[in-house]
């Protein structure tokens, strides 16, 4: 049976076909709450081959399919194997200056309820994306990433890669596919910057865990010997950066603040975390000594139900046993995943942002509200109080103390002041868009029934 979903978004024909054809497009159109994973890009929309990865390890081929491919119009992409049918047929017509019809037809026997959603996303995606892209509009850079596959750094990759960008991956070990680097993070090969116009540092190792000596010496080695490592050869390369663009975090603002309004001018704070990022953001100076540009991102908590917090929650609000931690009062500084990705995207674009800025939401809740809205974003009762207990047990004094418990109201104010749109900036909103509950995109119709979907 065919299906068919249609939109309108605000880009010109030729830019939304070429944002299908750049490496990136399938990683960024891909639902994070569905349990597929993208193990390789087509190289070509013409007769190229994606693979994704189902649950138990089971491979899903696309085949695009020469004979429907009609550029900027039209490319088709087909199930290869005997186990399901999958016609995919992508279309892209003139719908008036500056837009373009987005057409998905597919004839295959999944159910539309499931096909639902996902299209919803990918349709309310590719015009995001490609709004992001209008707003920071730049030449083609060359731009190297350290932790390019952990959850940020693949958000982030796929979408400059879709804007048109390079990405020069950073590797801690021997590079073996194109577009890679070898990178001994103590001691950088001299010429391992050369050619690169922008450096995005986002290594280092998760905060997560029990906070004893081994895990904090993990934390701190990971973050400060490499980054001025990096500064250092970033300032010293003659044909190499002038934007160094490093990972930061509201940890800088200590782990209680109460009810204080925190903003990139605010004092740091006391703590473990508070030390190691203050030392982190000063491993930079380097850079900045040579007249780059630097940007450092300090990040609140990142929403994806691929990673962190919500990967850990997601199923268990989702089986009914979610609930606030304690009486819910520590104040919890988000972000959606693609709103952090477009943070990053303007620090490597826009030569007027600089400095500390606080990549977190405009909306500010405390634990309580986040636990009710997430219940709500499921249909889920949230009545079971996590006991104060429970995170000590796991992370210890320091780390429940550090984590669990920490409470930063922070603002993102220097993005407020530069006027900058987030996607999401109501947690309500960005957690429906990430696990699949959200309403479709303005405009989108099912052109089989010509019922809004």
């Amino acid at each position: 049976m065919v299906k068919v979903f249609r939109s309108v978004v605000r880009s010109a024909v030729d830019d939304v076909f070429a944002w299908h054809a750049r490496p990136g497009a399938i990683t960024r159109l891909t639902p994070p709450w569905q349990p597929v994973r993208v193990a390789a890009e087509a190289r070509s929309l013409r007769d190229g081959t994606a693979k994704l990865v189902l649950p138990g390890g089971l491979p899903w081929v696309a085949a695009h399919d020469a004979a429907g491919y009609a550029p900027p119009r039209q490319f088709v992409d087909r199930l290869a194997g005997p186990v399901l049918r999958w016609c995919h047929t992508h279309r892209f017509e003139p719908a008036g200056p500056g837009r373009t019809a987005v057409t998905d037809q597919v004839d295959t026997p999944v159910p539309e309820a499931f096909l639902r959603a996902m299209f919803a996303y990918r349709h309310r995606q590719l015009a995001a994306d490609l709004a992001a892209h209008q707003r920071y509009r730049h030449e083609p850079l060359t731009v190297a990433v350290t932790g390019a596959s952990g959850l940020v750094g693949t958000a982030l990759t796929a979408l400059l890669t879709t804007g048109g960008h390079r990405v020069v991956r950073l590797v801690r070990r021997p590079a073996v596919a194109a577009g890679e680097r070898e990178w001994r993070p103590e001691d950088p090969a001299a010429d391992l910057l050369a050619g690169v116009d922008v450096v995005v540092h986002l290594a280092g190792a998760s905060v997560a865990g029990r906070f004893d000596e081994r895990h904090r010496r993990a934390v701190r080695d990971s973050r400060i010997g490499p980054t001025r490592a990096l500064a250092t050869l970033a300032a010293r390369t003659a044909d190499g950066p002038t934007v160094f663009v490093c990972a930061s975090a509201v940890g800088f603002y200590g782990p209680d603040r109460g009810d204080e309004v925190l903003t990139e001018e605010s004092a740091r704070g006391q703590g473990f975390l508070a030390d190691v990022v203050a030392e982190w953001e000063a491993a930079t100076e380097p850079a900045v000594v040579a007249g780059h540009r630097v940007v450092r991102v300090r990040t609140g908590l990142v929403l994806s139900p691929r990673g962190g917090l919500l990967r850990l929650q997601y199923p268990l609000f989702a089986a009914g046993l979610g609930g606030p931690l304690g009486a819910g009062r520590p104040w919890m500084p988000w972000i959606g995943i693609d709103d952090l990705a477009d943070v990053y995207l303007r620090a490597v674009a826009d030569p007027e942002l600089s400095g500390a800025v606080n990549a977190v939401s405009p909306e500010l809740v405390r634990n309580a509200d986040y636990t009710r809205v997430l219940g709500r974003v499921l249909k889920r009762p949230t009545l079971l109080k996590v006991p104060s207990f429970g995170p000590r047990l796991l992370l210890g004094a320091d780390g429940a103390r550090e984590l669990a418990f920490a409470g930063q109201r922070v603002e993102p104010r220097r993005l407020s002041e530069t006027g900058h749109e987030f996607r999401h900036p109501h947690l309500a909103d960005a957690l429906a868009h990430l696990l699949g509950t959200a309403a479709a995109p303005a405009g989108l119709v099912d052109s089989t029934t010509g019922e809004p979907v």
